[in-house]
């Protein structure tokens, strides 16, 4: 009797061990798609540090946002964290859990176009994405030459009624240049080329961030999501309580969250900035000590 006791005793400790550590320390995901390409692949499995910017205390519907011991998130960490665009779900815990890379700090500010941030800082690799311009009556060869070479990528994206956009990173470029004939047809391409740029200033908590036309959709959008605003955009303008602003200010910190593979759109385009309060913590892989 006393061994059976003893035995279900300790299962119960592991069973809590495991909850505890699951909870407050480290826990694991798959990556669902190719967002991260080539630096995570899809179905991919990692583990993600809760403590990595300080634990971030349970109870957030009672008491509201609380970490132990915080840090600042890292520029170029790959983040794991809670959707900022879902108003649905009230407690934040509870939102989808999203993957990036972030490149934005509070404060930072961003050289972007209507499509694609173009500042890529320096610590993406030889594996990161890139987009590449070719032709569109090239698309057959193109895909004889992927079928050869094994190369899997996204869906080709229009770029105008004679070119086509997909991404490779620069060693997948290099293996189709050796097997084409005549690769000069693929380009690299950079959207500076084509769309005007403008700086976008990622908001610091407390500092005046100042609205132009470029930047109204991503100020409102926090303003009313995160600070609970009553915030609008009619036309060019931002609105704060019906009247237009030239400057607003934030409660909290924001970020600006990227994909590597720069074809994939869900990022900060599409979901926005994302305050600290949603960062769950760093990913790392399976038997790597170090961070991306």
């Amino acid at each position: 009797m006393r061994r059976l006791l003893y035995i279900l005793l300790l299962l119960l400790a592991t069973v809590l061990l495991v909850l505890l550590l699951r909870g407050c320390a480290v826990t694991s995901c798959l990556i669902p798609s190719t967002g991260m390409e080539n630096t995570l692949r899809q179905g991919e499995r990692i583990l993600v540090n809760k403590w990595s910017y300080g634990l971030r205390l349970p109870g957030m519907a009672w008491w509201g946002y609380r970490r132990w011991r915080e840090r600042p998130v890292g520029r170029g960490d790959v983040v794991v964290f809670n959707n900022p665009a879902n108003h649905k779900e009230p407690l934040i815990s509870r939102r989808e859990t999203y993957i990036g890379r972030c490149i934005g700090l509070p404060g930072d500010t961003l050289w972007v176009d209507s499509l694609f941030v173009v500042h890529r800082p320096q610590w993406q690799g030889p594996d990161a994405k890139s987009l590449y311009r070719y032709p569109r009556r090239q698309q057959a060869v193109l895909d004889t030459l992927l079928r050869r070479l094994a190369i899997t990528t996204d869906a080709a994206w229009p770029l105008d009624s004679l070119h086509l956009l997909r991404s490779f990173s620069r060693y997948e470029y290099y293996l189709l240049q050796q097997a084409s004939t005549d690769g000069q047809w693929l380009q690299p391409w950079h959207a500076g080329q084509a769309l005007p740029l403008h700086p976008l200033v990622v908001p610091r908590r407390g500092v005046p961030v100042e609205v132009h036309p470029w930047n109204v959709v991503q100020l409102c959008n926090p303003l009313r999501l995160h600070e609970h605003r009553k915030a609008a955009r009619r036309g060019d303008s931002l609105l704060l309580d019906g009247k237009p602003v030239s400057h607003c200010r934030f409660s909290k910190d924001y970020h600006w969250v990227v994909t590597d593979n720069a074809a994939n759109t869900t990022d900060s385009r599409r979901f926005g900035l994302v305050p600290k309060d949603h960062f769950i913590g760093r990913a790392f892989r399976l038997g790597q000590r170090h961070p991306f």
